[in-house]
């Protein structure tokens, strides 16, 4: 577990507190509205509702989108559903670190709330650096002198070495938020000393980082199995030898991920009987489902799903678990017709006695979606982070705090 120091740490009575959470949410192309505020309700449900009832003058620190994407919008909205969740106003100010943030800092009262604008609009956010080096920074230059306390929220944000991630650590006494401490404890929990048998599930689209994952929980002999789903089970059975046509096939060579085959041979060499494969898939034929095992592929239609008999199979897997980590749906979950695996696995994590930690965007959504929120141990809003967390990576943000907390 990271050693850092949190809110319990430090007395925030008159304090003025530069709060960094992670607000970035989905956003409407068209219409450029929130099409979901959670992690803007999950830190004024925790964090900033705790600051608010110590007293202190709560200034918060986001970034929206990235500059030229479409979602790169200001925090004007943020900070009306800030206000909604918190049920007070909350201030707003179209200024990062210049004279009109500066003054709407130094009038700010006990208990109060002030949003600025998105942190992105500063030219030099996203570089890297060492917290040192952007402390030198003019955002921290402008801003660290008016405030007492930095508190790091924003876990999903804190993979990136960016200035208002790490800079304030380096020049102010610096905690996790109640989110950060959250999301360590619980990925300690399931990381560090986790309870056995530990079952890793990965499925959804994006399989870059499967190998990684894979190889990092067990070598470190964290996961006792692994069962794959989505295209990352694309991945491993063609690692098995198999050709799953020409559909999936293509779909694999446009994500350029083909390369990983021969690294998850080897692992699948060394670890015989802790890798899961589907042993058969739904696919799409005609807009139906329709399910075949992997022996008699390939098949000209493109993979969807995993099928009835892995899932059941995965199934009785979960039952004996007592540590579980989800990340990734098993197949094409918003098509009905392909919600099977993903909801026979998922329940299976949500009946299961084992302590379950489910995280990425649509993982989290597919948990909604069928109503097992309740049911899941923790649920993490982390994406890159969470993976460069389970590969066993530094996290600069957290990494920033520990150095904060030796310090002081």
């Amino acid at each position: 577990m990271p050693k850092f120091l949190t809110i319990d740490d430090l007395n925030f009575k008159d304090k003025t507190v530069l709060v960094r959470v992670d607000f970035n949410s989905p956003i409407d192309p068209q219409t450029k509205k929130i099409l979901d505020d959670t992690r803007i309700r999950a830190h004024a449900e925790t964090t900033i509702k705790e600051l608010i009832q110590k007293n202190a003058k709560t200034v918060i620190l986001a970034h929206q989108g990235r500059k030229g994407s479409a979602d790169f919008i200001p925090l004007k909205q943020h900070s009306q559903a800030l206000s909604k969740a918190l049920g007070i106003p909350v201030k707003y100010v179209e200024d990062v670190f210049g004279e009109k943030a500066k003054k709407a800092i130094k009038e700010l009262k006990n208990g109060e709330v002030l949003v600025l604008e998105n942190v992105r609009t500063y030219p030099d956010e996203r570089k890297k650096g060492t917290p040192e080096e952007h402390a030198k920074s003019e955002f921290i230059k402008n801003l660290a002198p008016l405030a007492d306390i930095f508190v790091n929220d924003a876990f999903a944000a804190a993979h990136r070495a960016h200035t208002s991630i790490v800079g304030f650590t380096a020049v102010l006494p610096s905690v996790a938020g109640r989110i950060m401490e959250r999301e360590l404890k619980s990925l300690s929990r399931v990381l560090e000393n986790p309870e056995k048998p530990c079952v890793y599930i990965f499925g959804g689209a994006k399989a870059d980082d499967s190998l990684k994952i894979s190889q990092y929980v067990l070598e470190n002999n964290i996961a006792d199995h692994i069962l794959t789903g989505g295209v990352i089970s694309h991945l491993f059975l063609v690692a098995k030898g198999f050709n799953l046509g020409k559909p999936s096939m293509q779909f694999l060579e446009k994500q350029e991920v083909l390369g990983l085959v021969p690294g998850i041979q080897e692992l699948m060499k060394t670890y015989p009987v802790k890798i899961e494969v589907p042993t058969d898939i739904a696919v799409k034929a005609e807009g139906k489902r329709k399910e075949t095992t992997v022996n008699e592929l390939p098949t000209s239609y493109p993979i969807y799903d995993i099928g009835t008999e892995t899932a059941k199979k995965y199934g009785e897997i979960i039952h004996k678990a007592k540590s579980i980590v989800v990340s990734g749906p098993m197949g094409v979950y918003e098509n009905k017709e392909f919600l099977l695996g993903t909801k026979k696995t998922f329940e299976a994590v949500a009946a299961s006695k084992a302590f379950s930690l489910v995280g990425g965007g649509h993982t989290v959504a597919a948990v909604k979606e069928l109503g097992l929120t309740n049911q899941i141990g923790y649920i993490s809003t982390a994406g890159g982070a969470l993976i460069e967390f389970l590969m066993g990576g530094a996290l600069p943000g957290v990494v920033a705090l520990e150095k904060a907390a030796a310090r002081a």
